[in-house]
């Protein structure tokens, strides 16, 4: 079964409670993401995956009120999160997704998924080099490799992101990168990680009537209005570069119990 994870919990460093965050007052961030992937034709079945903290009931109250199926698990070892609800819902294939991107369009999904289905690769993704605007990201792999991953990842930027084990080991797994054809957008912004970023989503979508949204949706809309992307150009993506930093502590508090 080709199953998307999303991973969503309410204790976001910056923007904490973003995930359910009204979009112009009406619509519930992660309500818009989920909505988006609907338009997927290759997904098969959606889980959001939020943590066992107290704080994250809303969003499991949010899943039952949507008819929506959630899995709670590790709060800082997303890793063990994504292979427990994997293992739990029988998925074969996993697309993963993360709860601050409401914009994912479905046609980028299903292209990937599509490529990933065809293919012998374990990991497809679009981000490795990033040419799709942060927002876009889109990560597929297979439920045999994010049990190895599971199994010997140990790294702190290993269990937080999911995903490094996979492609730092490219001796073990077959990696696929699907880039923007075109040109590279990576300068562009399309995540929601500050207030600054959800300002942003909200003029997107107030100002795009069509469903679901999509990516040429929104690359013409920022062409006929580019002072849109003065609204967060100025905020930095640092949450891989942290973890990193915890890697060096992780690793000499190793070497010091030897």
């Amino acid at each position: 079964m080709i199953g998307c994870i999303i991973q969503a919990r309410m204790g976001s460093t910056r923007l904490p409670g973003k995930v359910l965050k009204k979009i112009n007052g009406e619509v519930p961030m992660l309500k818009f993401q989920l909505d988006q992937l609907k338009h997927s034709k290759r997904i098969e079945k959606i889980v959001v995956a939020t943590t066992n903290m107290e704080e994250d009931d809303e969003i499991v109250n949010f899943c039952k009120a949507n008819d929506v199926e959630c899995f709670r698990g590790e709060s800082e070892n997303v890793l063990d999160r994504y292979y427990q609800c994997a293992k739990k819902f029988n998925f074969s294939i996993i697309l993963r997704m993360t709860g601050d991107n409401p914009l994912i369009d479905p046609e980028i999904v299903d292209e990937i998924i599509g490529k990933f289905v065809d293919s012998d690769y374990n990991y497809m993704t679009n981000e490795h080099p990033k040419t799709y605007p942060l927002g876009f990201a889109v990560e597929v792999f297979d439920f045999q490799s994010i049990e190895e991953a599971w199994r010997h990842a140990e790294l702190p930027s290993e269990c937080e992101h999911v995903t490094p084990y996979l492609i730092k080991n490219k001796d073990r797994f077959k990696h696929y990168n699907h880039a923007y054809e075109k040109e590279n957008l990576s300068y562009i912004r399309c995540t929601v990680d500050t207030e600054y970023d959800f300002k942003l989503i909200e003029k997107v979508i107030s100002k795009i009537a069509l469903k679901p949204i999509k990516l040429n949706h929104v690359l013409e809309l920022f062409l006929e209005k580019p002072d849109l992307l003065e609204i967060n150009k100025h905020v930095k993506h640092d949450g891989y570069e942290r973890s990193l930093l915890e890697d060096k502590e992780f690793l000499k508090d190793k070497e010091n119990r030897k």
